[in-house]
């Protein structure tokens, strides 16, 4: 962990004030690497630049895993460049010229803030912040105190500083604040002690209770919303979204003006009625067995990577075995070697442990290439099935949604005898029923509203078409996809593997070469690493 300290460089943070508080202020051996070569920001956990007359914030965004930011005591105006610094725990911005609260949305895993000794007047803008445990604000220009209420949404905040602001002049101001925020412990850097708890909420406790009951109400609004939301993710992942209700139907008829007003004719509304009923139900049917088919391709994926995983401990197993023979074969060698009593044996027994060496590499290799070709049996079979599980799915949604293309052409025949017979007794003046002028207009030319109603049968039929377009798509995809990723992490696994091996196979030749035999224990920390 680097911290950085104190320096003199007015107006903004740039890269050159970071690098110069280093050299200046790190220990010495620090400070010399410094020098030497840049430092890495990403290494720098804890940041201090406090007293430097800095007007604007920048170049932050190369600390992507600072937790600990003090700003304090410069001229800064504006909350502004930290949205790289998420893991931030610790900010201090306090003795600044802050006037508005802004610019903190990423920092969600903030926990001690300070804008102490600022301009602001209102306190806004934190809703992200909701691991934020301290929080001081006092010395600014808070006049409501009202405003404190905000910090309700803070479930963990603990102490809280206020002091200095016009808001405490107000006679209310201790038994508002811990009314509104029972769980705090320190008040202005007071324990709240449980007399002044009692207190206040003797004093608030109805408007408390009432601000409790809509809080609780918006909590299950949101969390509502939530499930929601979390069902959708579900179904959307089933490519059923949308298709458990109305939904589908609805979107069919959405801005068809010709279809409302042929809705007035007699016997049309309990025509349409019957066919949401019947087609509503189809979609039921598609968005159940969807659901059911989610769970299937999840559990053949499952099933998959188990036995992916069991070939693969197995072959692991095997390999580590031969590696802890061959180690224990090889230092007893070495030890020969090192104390070999002429350089003619040492010279044999060198060829002994060469030829083990390359006979390990083949051994090595031929475990590889006995669980890649497994790996691609495996994979072959899973491709097979996913295959299966997919095109079965595709038929059976086929079917279902040629239900609702027969259900819409019943009904588009059904609404045409409808309004013909309507239009003929329209023309003989025998029309028992009164019809909305507007609909009585429409069906004076017969050419036009068959057309019209044809060209809505034919959206209608698209729309359907298009939603069952989709579900192929996105299974599709899904198929491709899933047998993709197999294929390219056994590559990924099978490269990376090979390359372990020939590491492993050059560390124990340079050992057996170069250095002198078992000096640094190279060979047998690399088998580590292979076994």
């Amino acid at each position: 962990m680097y911290q950085l300290y104190n320096s003199i460089e007015p107006n903004i943070i740039d890269d050159e004030m970071v690098q110069k508080a280093i050299e200046e202020q790190c220990p010495e051996k620090l400070g010399k690497l410094a020098k030497r070569e840049s430092i890495n920001f990403k290494d720098v956990t804890e940041l201090q630049l406090s007293f430097r007359n800095i007007l604007r914030i920048d170049s932050l965004w190369q600390f992507e895993n600072l937790t600990k930011l003090q700003l304090d005591n410069n001229i800064i105006e504006k909350i502004e460049a930290l949205e790289s610094l998420v893991h931030l725990v610790w900010l201090d911005l306090s003795f600044n010229n802050i006037e508005v609260i802004e610019g903190l949305d990423t920092l969600v895993k903030l926990q001690n803030l300070s804008l102490y000794s600022n301009k602001i007047s209102k306190i806004e803008c934190m809703d992200t912040l909701q691991e934020l445990q301290i929080f001081s604000i006092g010395m600014n220009n808070l006049a409501t105190l009202e405003d404190v209420i905000y910090l309700r949404r803070f479930k963990n905040l603990r102490a809280l500083n206020l002091t200095g602001n016009p808001l405490c002049d107000d006679d209310r101001y201790t038994l508002f604040v811990v009314a509104y925020l029972p769980d705090l412990i320190y008040l202005d850097f007071k324990f709240v002690r449980d007399t002044t708890r009692e207190a206040a909420v003797l004093k608030y406790q109805d408007l408390t209770e009432l601000l409790e009951r809509d809080e609780a109400w918006a909590l299950a609004q949101l969390r509502e919303k939530q499930t929601k939301q979390k069902d959708l993710e579900y179904h959307t992942r089933a490519f059923v979204e949308y298709l458990n209700g109305s939904f589908l139907f609805d979107s069919l008829y959405a801005d068809d003006t010709e279809a409302a007003n042929l809705a007035h004719l007699p016997g049309v509304g309990e025509l349409l009625q019957a066919y949401r009923k019947e087609f509503v139900s189809v979609c039921e049917n598609v968005f159940n067995f969807g659901l059911k088919e989610y769970e299937k391709r999840e559990a053949e994926v499952s099933d998959f990577y188990e036995r992916l995983h069991q070939a693969l401990a197995a072959n692991q197993q095997e390999g580590r075995k031969v590696i802890l023979d061959f180690e224990t074969r090889n230092k007893k060698r070495l030890d020969e070697i090192r104390n070999a009593s002429s350089s003619d044996i040492a010279e044999s027994k060198r060829a002994e442990c060469k030829e083990d060496i390359r006979q390990l590499s083949e051994a090595l290799m031929t475990l590889e290439i006995q669980i890649a070709d497994q790996m691609e049996e495996l994979i072959m079979d899973f491709k097979r099935n996913i295959a299966v599980v997919a095109s079965t799915f595709i038929e059976d949604v086929k079917g279902m949604m040629a239900q609702c293309r027969d259900l819409e052409n019943h009904y588009h025949e059904k609404l045409l005898a409808i309004s013909a017979t309507i239009m003929d007794k329209l023309v003989k003046n025998d029309l028992d029923e009164d019809l909305p002028a507007d609909v009585q207009t429409l069906l004076q030319d017969k050419t036009t509203i068959n057309s019209a109603m044809n060209t809505s049968h034919r959206i209608r039929l698209l729309k359907i078409n298009m939603r069952e377009s989709d579900i192929f798509c996105n299974t599709y995809h899904w198929q491709n996809s899933v047998t993709e990723k197999a294929y390219q992490k056994e590559i990924d696994r099978n490269r990376a593997r090979l390359k372990d091996i020939l590491l492993y196979i050059d560390s124990l030749q340079e050992e057996l070469g170069v250095r002198d035999p078992g000096a640094d224990g190279t060979g047998l920390s690399q088998a580590g690493q292979m076994a």
